[in-house]
């Protein structure tokens, strides 16, 4: 795990910005929030499955890039007054905090853009061509309305109703505001790789798998962990009267639910008869994080 997020670490430094010129300092506020650290599993599954469908170019390095700026862009909106309205992430005070609100809207807007930038150079890349724009579809429309913004829109008016949240509304809301990109990540590196459709469908339906487990999980740590073990406030859920997996269904059931999702992720991977054990091994070690 530590090789490989140092690797991606190296990924990003090389793709993110200069700060310099008139827009300065956006630029800054941008990479203060790339750079905060973090798990870096968007990127990490989207590279072992380009690993699983036996990629081994730099093709991938634009799009491993890429999707973590647009998660951490969704993360310093959600953070925002407006939103969550939270001091902490990653251990460290959160982009508005630091910068300032409007500065933070825009650093947010600034990598969602850049984000693009950086993906269409897979194009300089050796990429087969036909390769690289579906890669390109599925990561616009993961991150847009059909995907992460539209969870984020439902996961606000959930906010409005309380506890009348039903667990089909909660799932769409996992689904495409947390899922969505953990999708993208590992169809991209699918596809890249040489995957045909259908094996690029049972991606999609682990990815799915994974991102509801790793809400959940989620949903079970702002219970009970602690703001020095998570880097972020807990409590947060009840304090903004979000119902969660939680909430809804309690503890015991939610964390049992939590581990089918994540054995069926596994079963659905090992169906396609390749090999990639570290790929395995994260998935299951999302049930058990601390943080």
């Amino acid at each position: 795990m530590a090789n490989k997020t140092e690797r991606i670490e190296e990924i990003l430094a090389k793709y993110l910005p200069k700060e310099e010129g008139w827009q300065k300092n956006v630029i800054e506020a941008m990479n203060y929030s790339v750079t905060a650290g973090g798990k870096r599993l968007r990127p990490m599954l989207m590279e072992e499955t380009y690993k699983l469908f036996g990629g081994n170019g730099t093709e991938i390095e634009p799009f491993m890039a890429a999707i973590e700026m647009i998660h951490t862009y969704s993360l310093v909106h959600d953070d925002l007054p407006a939103m969550d309205n939270d001091e902490y992430r990653r251990g460290r005070k959160t982009t508005h905090v630091v910068y300032g609100e409007a500065m933070a809207i825009l650093a947010g807007d600034g990598l969602l853009n850049f984000a693009f930038e950086t993906a269409l150079k897979v194009f300089e890349t050796e990429a087969d061509k036909t390769r690289a724009a579906k890669a390109l579809a599925v990561l616009a429309k993961k991150a847009g309305i059909y995907g992460m913004i539209g969870g984020q829109t439902a996961d606000i008016e959930a906010e409005n109703i309380g506890d009348k949240v039903t667990e089909e509304h909660l799932l769409f809301i996992h689904e495409h505001k947390t899922a969505a990109l953990i999708q993208a990540s590992m169809m991209i590196g699918a596809i890249l790789a040489g995957a045909d459709e259908e094996q690029v469908e049972v991606v999609e339906k682990a990815a799915y798998d994974i991102g509801v487990a790793f809400q959940i999980q989620d949903d079970i740590l702002d219970v009970t962990s602690t703001l020095e073990t998570l880097g972020k406030p807990v409590g947060s859920d009840e304090k903004n009267n979000k119902t969660t997996y939680v909430t809804l269904k309690g503890l015991e059931t939610a964390s049992c639910e939590q581990k089918e999702m994540s054995a069926h992720a596994i079963s659905l991977l090992e169906s396609l008869n390749m090999e990639n054990m570290f790929l395995m091994e994260l998935i299951s070690s999302l049930i058990t994080r601390i943080k």
